[in-house]
């Protein structure tokens, strides 16, 4: 079992949008403001504190968790700190897990590093470039079971086995630009029951594209805007069974549903708005369907993840700001394995935590 990394304040993140994407979007001004204030208060608050050291395991009850913000709902694994060694990390953003349960995690030193599910460090590698910026996202491809790696600052999916060779003939995008096959920002790719690839961008544009099962592109919507149809940084995505895509439309603090199973996009629903209470959102970056018609939704800015049925009825939350089991500092990703155990990247924790549904 890995152990937790003392509480620093260097392990309070600093990120923010590249410059372009400052200048085109007033929501990411607003974000930064908002992440600022977020910051100070959760770091004066966590200085209040004595350092923790260790951890202590408890394994959460049956369902979602009911009692948001207790540092009892501890989880059962840690995985990691913060270092440059294997099985440490430096502000770790995205996950993905394998088929076979292991956990891939890629960090702010662009390493993708893979893990059994006992948090026990298998192998690594890194991504060819990063010094314009990291992944931010990373998937399993169920169709061929190979690794999606979102190469953000790169305008590009990369594609690895799960033994980390790049299988460089199935690299999509690459050159930033407005044509079809160039992008911004990437953020995202998930793949549909029939084999369609969805992807996401945000920065100068905020949109989605439709991919062929091997990887040609067909068509692409959206913009910058809070209307049903438009983002404000779509950040993470998800297929549902009857081919509904489902979006963390982080900056507008929402979810979006969106049937674009025929030539024209439709929104089907859509979920959450700024707050703190449940069913309200700040910040969801993280998103991930689960059995029963359930999703879970991790919020970097409310330090919690988020367990709704997929009617949009919130059904309960765990997590609060802070360095303790449990509590979580600026959550990217969320994840299940085949036993629906629930992982959540704690990238300001710089660990990766694990809790029982």
């Amino acid at each position: 079992m890995g152990s937790m990394a003392p509480y620093h304040p260097e392990n309070v993140p600093t990120d923010s949008p590249p410059p372009s994407c400052r200048e085109s979007s007033r929501r990411e001004s607003s974000r930064r403001e908002f992440l600022a204030a977020g910051i100070r208060q959760s770091w004066l608050a966590l200085t209040a504190r004595p350092l923790v050291v260790g951890l202590t395991c408890g394994v959460l009850g049956h369902g979602c968790i009911s009692n948001p913000g207790t540092v009892g709902n501890s989880g059962d694994l840690i995985i990691g700190q913060r270092g440059l060694a294997d099985g440490r990390f430096q502000k770790p953003r995205a996950m993905a897990i394998s088929p076979t349960d292991e956990i891939y995690v890629i960090d702010k030193t662009a390493r993708v590093q893979v893990f059994n599910t006992s948090g026990k460090f298998l192998r690594g590698w890194k991504t060819p470039e990063s010094a314009n910026g990291k992944p931010t996202g990373a998937t399993f491809d169920a169709a061929t079971g190979n690794l999606f790696v979102v190469d953000t600052h790169y305008f590009r999916f990369l594609t690895y086995s799960p033994s980390g060779e790049l299988l460089q003939e199935k690299t999509i995008g690459g050159t930033n630009g407005y044509e079809p096959g160039q992008f911004g920002w990437v953020t995202d790719i998930a793949r549909a029951p029939d084999g369609t690839l969805y992807l996401a961008e945000y920065g100068e544009f905020d949109r989605l594209y439709k991919y062929s099962s091997d990887g040609e592109y067909i068509d692409r919507f959206g913009e910058h805007g809070e209307e049903p149809l438009q983002f404000s940084r779509p950040q993470t995505l998800a297929v549902d069974n009857e081919g509904l895509l489902w979006i963390a439309d982080s900056c507008n603090h929402r979810i979006q549903v969106v049937d674009w199973r025929e030539d024209k996009p439709r929104s089907v629903a859509i979920f959450g708005s700024r707050g703190v209470g449940p069913g309200e959102l700040q910040f969801p970056y993280g998103l991930t369907l689960i059995s029963g018609k359930r999703l879970l939704v991790s919020e970097y800015g409310n330090h919690r993840v988020q367990c709704w049925d997929r009617d949009g009825k919130p059904l309960s939350s765990w997590g609060s700001a802070g360095s303790l089991p449990g509590q979580l500092n600026q959550p990217w990703a969320v994840a299940c394995d085949s036993q629906e155990r629930v992982y959540v990247v704690d990238s300001g924790n710089n660990r990766i935590q694990r809790f029982h549904l």
